[in-house]
């Protein structure tokens, strides 16, 4: 190679060194840029007097206090069996994974937009949690407004063998409830209907996708994972701020 060569080798090396230095990453969106809404507080109850050693060996229903359970339960409205079961499933894993700061009024605003707290279209929580008449949802068969999701478990869980639907009170489709289902009241057994197994595996799958649910990215990628809508993200954020402002007074 001539000196002329080599010269122009060692420029043509100086601008890309330079072009590189000078390039930087374009700062990822925050979310309220795109519309998301800003992460609501976190609302999680004090276990009551005598605290439990492990939260693990409690059933959820039995881990909140009774009376903050039936003052929240006037406050807002939400029947008092499933805030049991939102502030026991946010109790736990304020225990098995702090890091991820989930509040009852999340796992509470999901269950207002998914099924009315497990009461849509005249559905009741018993006593032992189930809803009954079971709550499910339309066929997602890609109508408008509708994922496309063929069945995936030849209608076991959603009674469709042509289309996966969403089921229970906290309307997971059967892909997600078969991964990450949980058994919130210990009787062995894990039911999509059984509210306290619905919102213990709820909040377990919101903590898994956003990881941190106090900042604005960590809760809205939990959310949107439920469900990728802006529309929805700010259905949840506005009733879990109502609700976590009803039950602080």
């Amino acid at each position: 190679m001539g000196a002329l060569g080599a010269l122009l080798l060692v420029l043509m090396i100086i601008v890309m060194i330079r072009s590189m230095a000078g390039r930087q990453e374009e700062p990822e969106p925050h979310p309220t840029e795109l519309g998301y809404p800003s992460a609501p507080e976190q609302s999680v109850p004090t276990l009551p007097e005598g605290e439990w050693e492990t939260v693990a060996a409690v059933p959820l229903a039995d881990l909140p206090d009774s009376d903050w359970v039936q003052e929240v339960s006037e406050e807002t409205g939400i029947p008092s069996r499933a805030v049991e079961a939102y502030a026991g499933a946010a109790l736990r894993v304020s225990q098995e994974d702090p890091d991820c700061g989930i509040g009852w009024n999340t796992l509470a605003g999901v269950g207002q937009v998914e099924s009315a707290h497990g009461s849509y279209d005249g559905a009741q929580i018993g006593e032992d949690g189930v809803v009954d008449p079971p709550v499910i949802g339309v066929p997602l068969d890609g109508s408008e407004g509708l994922m496309e999701i063929p069945d995936t478990d030849d209608g076991e869980l959603d009674g469709d063998d042509e289309w996966d639907r969403a089921v229970g009170p906290m309307q997971f489709i059967p892909t997600t409830w078969y991964q990450w289902a949980q058994d919130g009241n210990l009787d062995g057994q894990t039911d999509v209907h059984q509210y306290d197994d619905a919102a213990l595996t709820a909040a377990v799958y919101l903590c898994a996708s956003g990881e941190d649910l106090t900042t604005d990215h960590g809760w809205n990628d939990a959310v949107t994972a439920y469900n990728q809508s802006v529309e929805y993200a700010n259905d949840v954020a506005r009733h879990a701020q109502e609700y976590a402002d009803s039950a602080a007074g």
